[in-house]
């Protein structure tokens, strides 16, 4: 039996990172010691190239099957091509030109495939060694390819074209033949006038040397290639769309654009013997029945036990107006409409015998359809289709932001698949999958990856991507806890969105303690807890927060007085928590603004929650003055400390989701105290009013901070709203700028469109309005310094343990603000001690005066110990939460006892840090706690990184990152040495922009098309595994999977 081999194509560049030496060397300051760091990362542990696409084809638009191989091939109007094999085995190529493929044509069991393209070339690929290729190539100069045929174990393609002429292509040679079909000769005088293109050709089951033509108009012709003329030609007024044989090669079916099908006697070419209109409606008195939709394909296959089947996709009457797509499959009496989700593109019969002339037994049909491919079982009852074993719903809800975690706890996927597998749907065909061809590689990565999507309907995937395959591991609907809007006039809330209210925007998640964050459009923000144990929740817990720090011009709804603080929920009490009240019903201001409204209402009914993730906590902010709240744009969780914190370019507030309390509430202006670098002045006179926040403004470094304003909501502390306050408040109000901001619904809407913060200059955005620079301060002349400075949003957050200031002995737990305008703030943490007493006592937070700056908004911060490993975020393993009742309440307190896997707490106290920033156009390395900058890159100066990441490679900390003219960089840490720097592949739009993102092991992906993510390595040694294919034994094996094709010999 002799074998050959698909192998994955690395499609990508394996540019070298010879450029990255030529980039500028990295700075620091005269009078510091470079750190006594052993680097060992250096320029050839990179290279840069593809690994495996996954999703659906995006725009297909060709199918074919090898029927002895059993592999599926779908060709797309971009010019891909993907092959699919047993589940887990794929396979993507692309055409150079780009141009759609309109056909494919496998040379069944040989291991090759023709396809004919759009801008008429065929392409003969060799899928027999380890990166499919291209063999040869014919283009067709004089005339357009409409229509390819290859007939089985035959070395002829017959091309059809556009002027209804026929070449023949030697395949083996992949040469024209010189023997052409001109169509004046094949319909002669049967015909005054042109007949159009060539849209079929085939050959009788039968009898080889007799091909039968169908031309668009409705001719049919039956030509003798021996005798090189027309043995019969067949009329009928209806334009054709497509035929096929019975596999006696005595008769054939038509389908036309009428919805008839025309069944022929190939003796018999006066009339059809059969006219059939599969949808229409039969009239009485013999009428012709009325005209229905073009039968765009139709397939005639017997079988020996009973009625042929007889398939066609269209034909529907006219009058079925908004009906779905269907798929017909008629057998003997009987006919089955099955309604598709989607457009069908085309469709296959999938047989038992690749011979046309043998009885066919047809046991599924494979649907390609505009966005899903759909595979039915015709041998069982109902036809029920089979379970999709490919990562094909990638898109089902549209995607908008993406996470990728390698070397995740080996526990978590089994975990994740466990609570999953409930939820699989029921109803699928009983057999196994049956496009099972190709071979798995032995591959030698095994370490857990998962990939994370959000989606615009408010789900979120997790997936399974170890070994760069792709499964569905888990689906969590994020919008079970909302109230579900029955008509326009219940929403009036959510005109911040037009659509998607519950779309996702950010994701931070925890894999050692499994808690999962997400931030919605909608100003949401939702806290969820994963548990093996079904539970229903009597009231969802929900908190509502009202941060802004410009204040408009309009009365606020309580007139002189000033609003409340966002009352916590629950106090001390770690019992269920009683829902908040909405004040929707009574929160209007005097002229009738909406004010302190969500703009989501949290279901008020108890909430069953199956095993996986389940709600902690709901948080959103709410509409103050009439105007909507502003998009989240930075997230961040961490289970050991029990906070979530979240910022817009508003401000940041601070949660216990523990005590369900409102931490911190400050505008961004307020973080600075008085070490404002801005001058921001009032542009308007401001009302008496509370501040946004817990007038946490004014402080420095030194400044002792009055504990009961930092403290907790649940510390008891006495009302805000004294005279002390109100004088605080007064000089708050001379230092703060204001600016109305009325957003028209146009651009709130805009807004909401962008699904994750971006800081991008107003050109370079291809889908905002150059009026939207909530999310990104413009880099336009036209802007003022004030209006800049206004802006400035908060864009990344990062808990730790670490030096919060330069006299700090020893690290302790903190929050590390970055902003827009390139600022870094810091702020201390005060935790108290665990079990019970974490339930009681409050969290005290405090400005700890610490500023540092760089050039450009801030996207990722990360810290080193001295040896130069990562120092990752302390951690709470996962427990149960939902321990059964028996058990003390207690004892689960008791076991709370959180992780700080920080080094420094295990090292001397003297031992400093690092701390690696990086911005839209630097990278700087900072020594702890003396706050020197060790080094310092300019990592683009025309450009602006739209990812950063500090990964781990080769047992070493790298920064990757990925800037919006297309290129992807690396350095080291912590001396920012250049090691990579690849033209990639430019910002072309907003898609790549917000899922791109890089993880450890030289992993990295993005969303390539609304239904395909594109995983690519930045690791030399992974793209040398990819490559490899077989090794003497005791090597490493490569990690691709392949299709290995069995090509053995066929029974006679």
């Amino acid at each position: 039996m002799r074998k050959f081999n698909i192998r994955k194509v690395l499609d990508g560049l394996t540019a070298g990172s010879s450029s990255a030496a030529q980039q500028q060397p990295q700075q620091h300051p005269p009078g510091t010691r470079e750190p006594e760091v052993q680097e060992t990362l250096q320029s050839e542990h990179f290279q840069l190239c593809k690994t495996v696409r996954h999703g659906f084809p995006y725009q297909p638009s060709a199918l074919a099957f090898d029927p002895v191989q059993k592999i599926l091939a779908v060709g797309t109007q971009t010019g891909a091509l993907r092959l699919f094999g047993r589940p887990g085995v794929e396979c993507y190529c692309q055409h150079e030109s780009g141009a759609a493929v309109i056909q494919l044509e496998f040379l069944i069991n040989e291991g090759a495939l023709v396809s004919a393209l759009a801008d008429d070339t065929l392409h003969l690929w060799n899928l027999r060694q380890k990166r499919p290729a291209i063999l040869h190539s014919l283009k067709f100069c004089r005339e357009r390819v409409t229509f390819c045929h290859l007939p089985f174990q035959s070395k002829w393609l017959y091309v059809g074209t556009e002027r209804g002429n026929i070449h023949i292509v030697n395949v083996e040679s992949f040469t024209l033949s010189g023997y052409v079909i001109m169509w004046n000769k094949a319909i002669e005088l049967s015909s005054k006038s042109h007949p159009g293109p060539v849209v079929h050709i085939s050959d009788n089951p039968m009898d080889e040397g007799k091909l039968l033509i169908g031309f668009e108009s409705g001719t049919v012709v039956l030509w003798d290639l021996k005798s090189k003329k027309a043995d019969y030609r067949y009329t009928y007024d209806e334009a054709i769309h497509s035929v096929a044989w019975h596999h006696e090669g005595k008769q054939f079916i038509c389908s036309h654009s009428d919805g008839t099908l025309t069944i022929w006697n190939v003796r018999s070419p006066a009339k059809p013997v059969q006219t059939i209109t599969p949808h229409g409606k039969q009239l009485k008195d013999g009428k012709k029945p009325e005209p229905c939709k073009p039968i765009l394909k139709v397939e005639f296959k017997t079988t020996r036990s009973g009625e042929p089947f007889i398939i066609l996709s269209g034909g529907l009457s006219y009058d079925t107006v908004g009906r779905r797509p269907c798929l017909t499959v008629m057998h003997g009496k009987s006919t089955a409409v099955l309604e598709m989700d989607y457009s069908i593109v085309d469709f296959l019969t999938l047989c038992e015998t690749p011979y046309p002339n043998d009885f066919q037994e047809p046991y599924a049909v494979v649907v390609l359809l505009e966005k899903d491919l759909v595979l039915i079982d015709l041998a069982q009852n109902g036809y029920p289709i089979f379970e999709n074993p490919y990562p094909l719903s990638i898109h089902e809800s549209p995607v908008t932001c993406c996470e990728y975690f390698a070397d995740c706890p080996v526990d978590l996927i089994p975990a994740l698949y466990s609570v999953g597998a409930r939820q699989k749907r029921q109803g699928y065909s009983k057999k196994e999958w049956p496009i099972n061809g190709g071979n798995w590689g032995l591959g030698a990565q095994s370490y857990p990856e998962i990939i994370i999507t959000g989606h615009a309907d408010g789900s979120v995937k997790f997936w399974d991507a170890s070994a760069i395959t792709l499964q569905v591991l888990y689906k969590l609907k994020t919008s079970k806890v909302f109230e579900k809007s029955r008509n326009k006039d219940d929403r009036p809330n959510t005109d911040i969105v037009d659509e998607d209210p519950y779309a996702i925007q950010i994701i931070s998640w925890c894999p050692e303690s499994r808690m999962l964050c997400i931030a919605g459009v909608s100003a949401h923000v939702i806290i969820y807890r994963f548990s093996k144990q079904e539970v229903i929740t009597e009231v969802i817990p929900m908190l509502e927060v009202r941060l802004l720090y410009e204040i408009n011009d309009v009365e606020s709804p309580e007139g002189d007085q000033a609003p409340p603080l966002p009352t916590p929920v629950g106090g001390a009490n770690p019992q269920p928590i009683p829902p908040q009240s909405h004040p929707s019903t009574s929160s209007s201001s005097s002229d009738g603004l909406r004010d302190n409204v969500p703009c989501l209402k949290v279901k008020s009914s108890p909430l069953k929650q199956s095993p996986g993730y389940q709600t902690e906590l709901v948080i959103q902010l709410v509409w103050v003055g009439g105007e909507p709240p502003q998009q989240i744009t930075s997230l961040a969780i961490n289970s050991s400390y029990g906070l979530v914190v979240f910022g817009n370019c508003n401000g940041i507030a601070m949660v216990d989701y523990l005590q369900k309390a409102v931490l911190l509430n400050l505008g961004t202006i307020e973080l600075y105290g008085s070490s404002d670098p801005y001058r921001r002045e009032p542009r308007s006179p401001r009302k008496s009013r509370q501040p946004s926040g817990a007038g946490l403004c004014d402080i420095s470094e030194g400044t002792v901070v009055p504990e009961d304003r930092c403290k907790s909501p649940t510390s008891g502390s006495s009302s805000p709203h004294n005279s002390d306050d109100e004088q605080k408040m007064n000089n708050f109000i001379e230092k703060v700028k204001t600016k109305s901001r009325k957003f028209s619904k146009m651009v709130a809407s805009d807004i909401a469109k962008m699904s994750r913060k971006l800081s991008l200059p107003t050109d370079l955005k291809p889908d905002l309005d150059i009026k939207d620079n909530s999310f990104s301060r413009s880099r336009s002349s036209s802007v003022t310094s004030i209006d800049k400075e206004s802006r400035e949003a908060i864009s990344a957050l990062h808990f730790c343990e670490t030096f919060t200031r330069k006299a700090d002995s020893s690290p302790s737990p903190c929050l590390w603000v970055g902003t827009t305008l390139g600022t870094v703030l810091v702020i201390a943490l005060n935790l108290p001690p665990g079990g019970e007493q974490r339930l009681l006592q409050p969290v005290i937070v405090s400005p700890s005066g610490t500023i540092l700056r760089l050039k450009g908004a801030i996207l990722r911060m990360a810290f080193l110990d001295t040896t130069g490993c990562l120092v990752p975020p302390a951690y709470e393993s996962w427990r149960e939460p939902n321990i059964p009742e028996e058990k003390d309440e207690k004892e689960k307190l008791k076991k709370r006892r959180p992780v700080s896997v920080s080094p420094s707490s295990s090292q001397e106290m003297s031992e400093n840090q690092y701390a690696v920033i990086c911005s839209e156009k630097q990278a700087k390395v900072i020594s702890l706690p003396t706050q020197n900058c060790a080094y310092k890159q300019n990592v683009t100066e025309t450009s602006f990184v739209l990812r950063g990441d500090i990964v781990a490679l080769s047992n070493s900390i790298c920064l990757a990152c990925f800037c919006a003219n297309g290129h992807i960089m690396t350095f080291s840490l912590p001396s920012l040495r250049p090691l990579l720097d690849v033209y990639y592949l430019p910002l072309t739009n907003m898609r790549i922009a917000r899922t791109f993102c890089f993880t450890n092991n030289g992993q990295a992906l993005y969303l390539v098309s609304p239904t395909e993510i594109q995983r690519l390595t930045y690791s030399q040694e992974t793209c040398e595994n990819l490559q490899l294919e077989k090794h003497p034994r005791g090597r490493r094996r490569g990690v691709s999977p392949s299709i290995s094709l069995a090509l053995g010999a066929l029974k006679a």
